[in-house]
């Protein structure tokens, strides 16, 4: 069987005695089945580009990573990558700081990487490509001449049309897919929005079976919803039941319900959104006041892109008025940590609490919610308040769905959550377990592998 290739914009070698995320894990098992490569940038800024990509072995799996060089570094990753594709591609047309070098740098910086990765290709090989960052490297390795199957995944959303042609050059961007063979987008809305913006802006042939025919090629689009591993969160949910953090936790609630959020840093998130609506409910239900602990954990991210900083003032702005307005001297409504936890310690702060907030204002899929029912006890879980604009929410139908910009129908969500009987939490958590443990991280990896595998049959 031929080999498959991973390539991601970073490419972390696994250290000895740390625990990889379930996404890692499910790529390198898939990879570890077939003697694999996975190939990125190992996060080092270098002003001396070495001739060949740095191999590192471990567990039957190659790591092949290479540095960046500081001029591609600057316009490809902070520019390109994360002030405009990372806007654009939720919807923030406003956040987007287009220049034009910062398209350059983007196409340099592929073209690089696939020079790089060529080299270590072999004349079988499946490649495997993965999110915004690295659109154009399959047209990249199609010029230096490789004829191998390429499939891509992108893990954000893909806007609408009219969104995406904001975008100057985004008819280059679209037209950089062509190269691929297959395609996974995360929801069905996404290989729409693909499909629109591909059969309007190029005017490319669209089968009713979701094949795009381009001029001389065609490319396969599906949906591909992402999983986790839910073992693996409910192992860690069990495992950190003693970590001092997490008792410490527990014993300050002195017997209040908690509502909890995890997210990055990151303005997609609807943080502020969120905060508001918390004070929503604080203050239509003074019931609420000084019975309920709300704790948002949020994970730095970014920190060299001005606009986190500028989100992560807002936010403690935010707070302090919250906090200063409903506080009292033995109780604090809103307990903001703006620091990384292991993700035991994560997974544990969600089977605490009684309500989970995950409400970004457009996600491609928001792990995060799974693994908050993952996280769960069966005898007594707790509720999901999901955003509508997550992919999670076309999965997850038990969920309490909610517009986050809509700060009163957020604060009733809270409170039914809070209030919900017994039973019909246990009713929504099996329902939606169901359908976590059925399409998991590995179903995923192993189903686009296949699809990709298929398309490569003559």
């Amino acid at each position: 069987m031929s080999r498959l290739v991973v390539v991601s914009n970073r490419c972390n070698v696994p250290r000895r005695g740390a625990a990889p995320g379930g996404l890692s894990v499910a790529l390198t098992s898939v990879l570890h089945d077939n003697g694999g490569l996975w190939f990125g940038w190992d996060g080092r800024v270098s002003e001396n580009s070495q001739r060949r990509a740095q191999l590192t072995e471990v567990d039957g799996v190659t790591y092949a990573t290479v540095p960046l060089p500081r001029d591609h570094y600057d316009g490809y990753y902070k520019g390109y990558s994360n002030r405009v594709l990372w806007p654009l591609m939720h919807c923030r047309v406003d956040a987007m700081q287009f220049e034009p070098d910062f398209a350059e740098a983007y196409r340099r910086t592929n073209e690089y990487l696939a020079r790089k990765l060529s080299r270590e290709l072999r004349s079988d090989d499946l490649i495997w490509v993965h999110d915004y960052h690295l659109v154009p490297l399959a047209h990249e390795l199609r010029v230096g001449g490789v004829k191998s199957p390429i499939g891509f995944f992108l893990h954000v959303p893909f806007p609408p049309y009219d969104v995406l042609r904001v975008l100057p050059g985004f008819e280059d961007f679209l037209w950089k897919f062509q190269a691929y063979d297959l395609i996974g987008f995360q929801t069905e809305n996404d290989v729409s929005n693909f499909l629109e913006c591909v059969r309007r802006g190029l005017d490319a042939r669209v089968s009713d079976s979701g094949t795009v025919h381009w001029r001389t090629r065609t490319t396969r689009v599906q949906c591909f919803p992402i999983g986790i591993d839910p073992g693996e969160v409910t192992t860690m949910a069990d495992s950190a039941r003693d970590v001092r953090t997490v008792r410490r936790l527990e014993q300050s609630l002195a017997g209040r319900p908690l509502v909890v959020g995890v997210d990055r840093l990151d303005y997609s998130k609807g943080l502020p959104e969120r905060f508001l609506a918390y004070q929503h409910m604080l203050t239509r239900y003074p019931e609420t006041v000084g019975s309920v602990v709300f704790l948002q954990v949020a994970q730095p991210s970014r920190g060299d892109v001005p606009e986190y900083d500028e989100l992560r003032l807002k936010l403690e702005r935010i707070v302090g008025e919250i906090n200063g307005h409903f506080a009292e001297f033995d109780w604090v409504p809103l307990r903001y940590v703006n620091k990384s936890y292991a993700r035991s310690t994560i997974m544990q702060f969600l089977r605490l609490s009684r309500v989970g907030l995950v409400t970004p204002l457009r996600d491609g899929m928001n792990l995060v919610a799974k693994e908050y029912i993952a996280a769960q006890r069966q005898q007594d879980p707790g509720v999901l308040v999901l955003s509508e604009f997550a992919g999670a929410a076309a999965e997850l139908e038990t969920a309490l769905k909610v517009n986050p910009y809509d700060r009163n129908a957020v604060a009733n969500a809270i409170l039914g959550g809070l209030r919900m009987p017994l039973d019909e939490r246990i009713d929504r958590w099996r329902s939606a377990m169901s359908v976590i443990q059925g399409h998991d991280v590995f179903s995923w990896s192993s189903g686009f592998e296949r699809a990709l595998r298929r398309l490569s049959k003559p």
